[in-house]
Order: C-alpha cells, then structure tokens, then sequence
C-alpha cells in the first residue's frame, strides 16, 4: 500500500452526489439544432472550414485549431450546416461567441475514421492526432491534451479520479461503467510520456469506482490508490502531494519536477481518438439539483443547455443553472448556449439546495480562511489588496497561486464572496498586461513606422541623385563629342536661307496690313497676281532644297570639297536677294493700285468704264510676275546643275572649265531676272498713275 500525504486547508463540504449516481449513464436523442462553439480550450477560437448549407457527416471537422493552445471542432452528427456567427456561450459574461449551428439529419452517418497505431508511431505523430481529434482536458480547465504529452521521461503518471466536488457524478459513472477504455488511454498516455510508474487517485466515497479501476487494471504496473474525501483533493496540485509528497512551488510546472497528471475522462478521449478514430464528439454530463430525472447523460457536443435541462425533467424553466460544481462552477446568463466539452455538470438550483446567501459583513479577521486554503494563502490580505486596488501588492502576495477553489469563502463568517475578489483582481492585472502589450506593440508600429519613412526619404534621394548624376555625366559626353567640320557651311548657309525666308514673310505681312481692302473690279487681279506669287515661292523652296541635297551629295562624295561650294552658295545667296527685292516691289506695285483706285472711286462714283485700263494693267502686271517666276524657276535648276558639277569636278578636277561657264549662264539669267522685275514694277506704277489720272476732274 502506498503512502499519502496530506495538503494544507481543505474542507468537507455535504456532497450531494447520490441523486445522479443510481442509475446508469443515460443516452439522449439529438436536439433539433447543435450550437459548437468554435472556442473550446484556452487558446484562440478555430478556424471555420465549411459553410453555410454544407452538409456535413459525423466526425467532419468544422473547425481548425488556430495555434498550439486551439483545439480543432466537428460534427457530433451528420447534418447541414444552418448558420456560422455570435450566438450565446457558456460564461459568465453573457458575451456571444462564433459558432456552427447544425441542423442533424437523423442519419447518424459516420466519415471513414483512420486509426493510428499507437505503439509504433512516435510522439510527434501522436500528439498530431490528438490536436487534429479536438482532445482537451475534461476536468475543467480544457488544456490541450497534445501539449500535455509534449513532456518525456517523467516519473510518475497521476490519474486523477478523484472527483472531489459536490453534485458532480461523471467520472464516477465512467469508471464503473468503461473502466477498460480509461486503462487503453492510461496505456497510451504512459507510452507516450515514458512514465516510471502510474498512480490512480480515487476518493473513498466511490467504492464501485475503485472496484472497477482495480479490475481494468489487473495485470498492469498501475496502482489504484484511494484516497480520503477532501475538498479540493481533485486540484492538480494537491492530488500530486497526496499520491507523491511532492510540493509544486509557485511558477513551476509539474513536469519539471517528473509529475504529469491527467483526468480519467480525457484519458478515455484519448483512447477513443487513438484507438477508435472518433473525435471528441460528446461527453459524460451530470444533470442534477431541482429536476425530475437527475443522472449521468451522454450529450453531443453543442446541444442547448436548456434542452437538456427538459430532457432531464427541471421543474422551473426560469430557475437559475449552474455549469460545473457549487464551489468553481458559474451560474448561466442563457440557457440557448450549446453543451462546451468543458460541461461536466448542470445543477439547477433551488431554496432548498441553496438557500439565500447572508448579506456581506466586514472582515472580523478571524482567519479561518487562511487555515483553509489549500494553497497556503493569506486569503484575507488578499481580499483587502483587491478591494482597494493595490494589484502589485496582491501580486506580490502569489494571487495567482489561488485555484479559486472557493474554501475560504465557504468557511468566511462574514459571507464576504472571497473568490469573486480574486477573480476582478486576476481579471484587471490581465487587462493591465494586455493594455501594456498592446501600447508597446502600437510603439513598436509608429517607430518602425518612423524608420520606413526614413528610409523611403533616403532612397528617394539616392535615386534623384542618380539620376542627376546620369543626366550630368550624358551632358558632359555630349559637350565632349567634336561637331563635324563639314556640315558648317551647310548649316551657316541653312540659317542665311531662314533668315532671309522669315524677312520676306514680315515684308509681306507688313504689306498687307497697310493696303485697304481693293474695290471689287481689283479682286480677280489680285488672287492671280498671289497665285503666281504662291507658285514662285514654292519654285524657290524646291529649288533650295533640290540645291541643298546636291550639296550635301557632293560633300559626302568628297569631304575635302568645302572650296567648291563657295561659289554655289554665293550664288545663292544672291538669288535669294533679288528674289526678295522683287517680292517687295510688287508689294509696293499692289499697295499703290490699291491707293490709285481708291481716290479714283472717291473722285467719280460712276466711272466704271476706268475699270478696264486698271484691269488690262492687271493683267499685263500678272503676265509679267509669271514671266518672272518662269525665269526664276531656270535659274534655280541651273543654280542645282551647277552644284551637281561642282561635285563632279570635285571628283574630276578636269572638269573646271565647264562649272566656270555655268556659273557665268546663272549670273546672266539672274541679272535677266532681275531687270525684268524692275520692268514689271515700273509698268505697274505707271498704269497707277494713269489711273490716278483719268479719275481727276
């Protein structure tokens, strides 16, 4: 026989547990709607995989776990998926969660399970299984059971069976009832943890629980210990002394010091998970207080509470409910809330059970609570740290040693609901660390935030300066690169063109602006005398630019042939010349018809009959400007076959005679041109002046 230690503390409340434990484990029927909540452990709610109107079959996972503290969710039936959102939660906050809503179909129809054969895969492997099966912790505190076999070679397995607190049955029933699946997952827990021994804590006011664990268990290392009725000898900690004598201090785990403990009810999940392939799906719930059928019943995961409370017959649908025990159990703000996997009981209260509780007195610091709390507090400094807000102090004071086990409160003389003090203090020191948290990250944010910002100013600046540096380095290539010497004359000869060009075109616009508008009988005369001009200076340009190719024909042929071209150009230029000269006495000519008809109209409104000498001057002026042109577009094409010769003698020096001769045939055409337009000019101002004349009285 083994020996047990004792714990400090500890109370012997009335246990209240006969009424659900006389008759067997109880099934129910589906409820019409299943309400999982995708927060079922510690850790952060699953992830969602399927969506509304999605049919689902028993076992199909619902949910991912999201992170090493989250536990997968699945279909307790075979069904449709109706909704995905809020809806109410088991706690005491009233605050709706996300959670599957699934309508079952009847069908019960099961996914293919799979399996894993345990013994010859290694942990890693298993502990994959158990988070992917959904297996928490059933005792209450819904820990990851995946993480709970993460330790090795440890030294002792401690199986909690004690079940310590009043109205609670579950554990009891299962071990009477499947004794042999608690063993299988004991087997594979030891396996995978490497555990020396096992040791099996079981109050003694369960005798047929011990008596069916002593049976499973025969033929195995493992011990069956059963250890006197104390509340709270079910705490870790506690039943760890009990069976072990080992203290655990504050801060450290028990794994640390070779210990680990698990429930019976997690340990047949694990079984069920390993063995069989089936997720946690439901779980052994004790129904009790003010109802007409109290027992031990199996429900589906997920099913409403108040339905289940139907089911077991309560008698006030408006009575309050407590989930969990009397002294760590909640009382439930909505009964619409779906079964958690951390329900292990429901005890809907009455006056008889729980009469009203005595009005608050002061403290009379008596200290019966310090004398029973298990954890060794001083639960009265506590309550004053607490109420008056001095957090570090009652840090200071291990707080969160407290297992809220709620001793000190039942034995308080003063009624002070000491436990509901702790938990505002615990529930404000985690505010203030989550505040503090989220203000370091939002400072992490801004400087980085700052330090990108600079960051972007200086690579901004790089590239503009890049860019600069670019553009400097092509300027300076560009200044460095020599102009070819040959295309001077070329563009020097260019720019004269131009120059002349735009002087013709000023002349001209000056021209037209003094005339006054021409009487109608000048019209026709007019738009051929600018006809003929258009088609001269169009002539001229085709002549230039026919002139400059053969020029810069000849320069390519011959790039030392720059003294050729001198006399070509001079040419030219002289040409230009007198074609200005010539445009601008006819403008004069224009100008002074236009002024010699309008003071002959002036003088004699009716002479229409001096019309016909202005106009047949017109035409003889008309005539004269095309003769012009005619002569002029010779002397351009003359002007192009001389620079063709030029070329040609640039290659040939033989040919120098005949350049000579053309260049003396466009002197003389252009002294021809010339004089003709002086001609041309003169006949215009005399036919002005006769008409000037014959209009006079």
């Amino acid at each position: 026989m083994s020996r047990l230690y004792d714990f400090h503390g500890g109370i012997h409340p009335p246990q209240h547990k006969d009424a659900a434990t006389g008759s067997p484990i109880q099934a129910l029927p589906l409820p019409p709607l299943l309400h999982i909540a995708l927060a079922q452990s510690v850790g952060n709610a699953a992830r969602p995989t399927v969506a509304v109107g999605q049919r689902v079959r028993k076992g199909e996972t619902l949910a991912e776990p999201d992170g090493r503290l989250s536990a997968a969710v699945h279909a307790p039936t075979s069904g449709t998926i109706t909704a995905i959102g809020p809806h109410p939660f088991a706690h005491p906050s009233g605050l709706p969660v996300d959670t599957v809503t699934l309508q079952p179909d009847g069908l019960d129809e099961w996914q293919p399970r799979q399996p894993l054969d345990w013994q010859q895969a290694d942990g890693n492997t298993l502990r994959q299984q158990l988070q992917a099966m959904g297996v928490v912790g059933l005792g209450g505190a819904v820990f990851p059971t995946h993480l709970k076999l993460a330790a090795g070679q440890l030294a002792t397995l401690v199986v909690n069976g004690a079940e310590c607190e009043p109205f609670i049955s579950c554990d009891d029933l299962l071990m009477r009832e499947r004794a042999a699946g608690i063993v299988d997952g004991i087997r594979i827990a030891a396996h995978a943890l490497q555990a020396g021994e096992v040791l099996i804590g079981i109050e003694d006011n369960k005798p047929q629980a011990i008596a069916a664990m002593q049976a499973a268990c025969a033929g195995t290392a493992y011990r069956v210990v059963s250890i006197p009725t104390k509340y709270p000898s079910g705490g870790a900690k506690q039943l760890i002394r009990i069976l072990t004598g080992i203290e655990v201090p504050h801060g450290t785990r028990a794994t640390d010091l070779g210990v680990q403990c698990l429930n019976v009810g997690t340990l047949y999940a694990i079984a069920r998970a390993v063995l069989h392939g089936e997720p946690l799906l439901s779980r052994i719930v004790t129904v009790t207080g003010a109802v007409a059928r109290a027992a031990n019943y199996e429900v589906a995961i997920g099913t409403p509470l108040g339905w289940l409370l139907q089911q077991a017959g309560v008698s006030d649908t408006r009575t309050d409910v407590i989930m969990g025990g009397p002294m760590m159990g909640i009382t439930l703000p909505d009964l619409a809330a779906g079964l958690p996997k951390a329900g292990n009981c429901l005890i809907a209260k009455s006056t008889a059970l729980f009469p009203p509780r005595p009005p608050e007195q002061a403290c009379i610091r008596c200290g019966d609570c310090a004398s029973a709390c298990p954890a060794e507090l001083q639960p009265m400094d506590l309550f004053w740290f607490a109420k008056s807000r001095q957090l570090g102090k009652a840090q200071e004071r291990h707080l969160f040693d407290c297992i809220e086990c709620g001793a000190c409160s039942y034995v308080c003389p003063s009624q002070i609901p000491l436990v509901d003090y702790y938990r505002f203090a615990k529930s404000e020191i985690w505010a203030a660390e989550r505040d503090k948290k989220s203000a370091t990250l939002a400072r992490q944010r801004h400087e980085f935030r700052q330090f990108r910002i600079e960051r972007d100013k200086s690579e901004k600046a790089a590239r503009i300066a890049a860019r600069a540096a670019e553009q400097a380095a092509k300027l300076a290539t560009q200044a460095a690169s020599p102009v070819p010497t040959s295309a001077a004359p070329a563009a020097t000869g260019m720019d004269d063109a131009k120059k002349a060009a735009i002087a013709a075109a000023l002349a001209r616009a000056a021209a037209q602006k003094e005339a006054k508008p021409l009487s109608e009988q000048h019209t026709s005369g007019l738009d051929d005398a600018k006809q003929a001009a258009i088609q001269a200076a169009m002539a001229r340009a085709a002549a230039r630019k026919a002139a400059a190719e053969a020029a810069k024909a000849g320069d390519a042929a011959n790039p030392d042939s720059t003294p050729t071209t001198t006399p070509t150009q001079t040419g030219m230029d002289d040409a230009k010349r007198a074609a200005i000269e010539a445009a601008m006495a006819r403008a004069a000519a224009r100008k002074a018809a236009a002024d010699a008809a309008k003071a002959g109209d002036a003088a004699n409104p009716d002479s229409a009959t001096t019309a016909t000498p202005a106009q047949t001057g017109m035409d003889d002026a008309k005539r004269a400007a095309i003769e012009a042109a005619m002569a002029r577009a010779a002397a351009r094409k003359a002007a192009a076959q001389t620079a063709q010769a030029d070329n040609t003698a640039a290659a040939n020096p033989d040919s120098a005679a005949t350049a000579t001769a053309s260049q003396t045939g466009i002197d003389d055409t252009k002294k021809a041109a010339i004089e003709a337009a002086m001609a041309r000019a003169a006949a215009r101002k005399a036919a002005a002046a006769e008409a000037k004349k014959d209009a006079a009285p």
